[in-house]
């Protein structure tokens, strides 16, 4: 490809990936850490008023940001990585095998975990260590085939596919029979709620990690160590605890003051 028009479609996709991105995230950290609390201080009148007023803006907003991210995200990947040259080493490594796995780990990273989540979403300390000894596996799988720039985003990569088909194959599927309720008056379908909010609740865990592992292209002496397969679980965890103290916080008096 002409050197001026790879530029200028990197800077396109780049730009609408990050429009895309902050109106997909932006709504996922209000549902969690702020409309969650506020849902608390309903009443059946108020749920009546609001969710249907409401839930159907921001999850058009949300599940359309997702959507965006995700297939601008997928056009990033093939224009940097899988056409720039860096999905491999040459001197180690085989560039159909290198492309090859990294497309085939984003449908099944999505299998994978939705099956998990099935078995464990009573249990989430059980699912959550499950998930982590993946992560892993994933990123030392990775290492085997790929570049450590090319790993740093395809772990990046399978989180945003995860979370973006948990919002159009989970979360709103279920939100849409809530809201359905909330006109009729009436209390959703059993376990609907659980399911929809334990996939955001996910969402938000990932989103975290997900933000610097979109990032790691900037920071060649990370992704460049020798024991890089290391460093992608590393960001997980930091990124969930982050996680679970803006989930702390967002429980406490302090946000409803002013």
């Amino acid at each position: 490809m002409d050197p001026q028009v790879d530029a200028i479609l990197n800077l396109i996709f780049r730009w609408l990936h990050v429009i895309a991105g902050i109106m997909w995230i932006g709504h996922l950290w209000f549902f969690n850490f702020v409309n969650a609390q506020v849902a608390k201080t309903y009443d059946a009148d108020s749920k009546k008023k609001v969710i249907p007023e409401l839930m159907p803006r921001a999850l058009y907003w949300f599940r359309w940001g997702a959507a965006y991210t995700w297939i601008t995200g997928f056009f990033l990947l093939g224009l940097v990585v899988y056409m720039g040259g860096t999905a491999f080493d040459p001197e180690t490594q085989s560039k159909g095998m290198a492309i090859g796995l990294g497309l085939l780990s984003l449908p099944v990273s999505f299998g994978i975990y939705d099956v998990l989540w099935k078995q464990f979403a009573k249990n989430e300390m059980i699912g959550a260590i499950i998930s982590f000894v993946l992560v892993v596996a994933y990123s030392f799988g990775l290492n085997m085939v790929m570049s450590g720039r090319s790993l740093f985003i395809h772990v990046g990569a399978a989180f945003g596919t995860i979370m973006a088909a948990n919002v159009w194959m989970r979360i709103w599927p279920n939100q849409r029979k809530i809201i359905a309720a909330a006109k009729a008056g009436t209390p959703p379908p059993d376990g609907v709620a659980p399911l929809a909010a334990l996939r955001s609740k996910h969402n938000t865990y990932m989103s975290v990690p997900l933000i610097l592992f979109m990032l790691s292209n900037h920071y060649p002496t990370i992704y460049g160590m020798d024991l890089r397969w290391i460093i992608p679980p590393v960001i997980v965890a930091v990124g969930w605890g982050i996680t679970k103290l803006m989930y702390n916080k967002s429980a406490t008096a302090a946000p409803a003051q002013f």
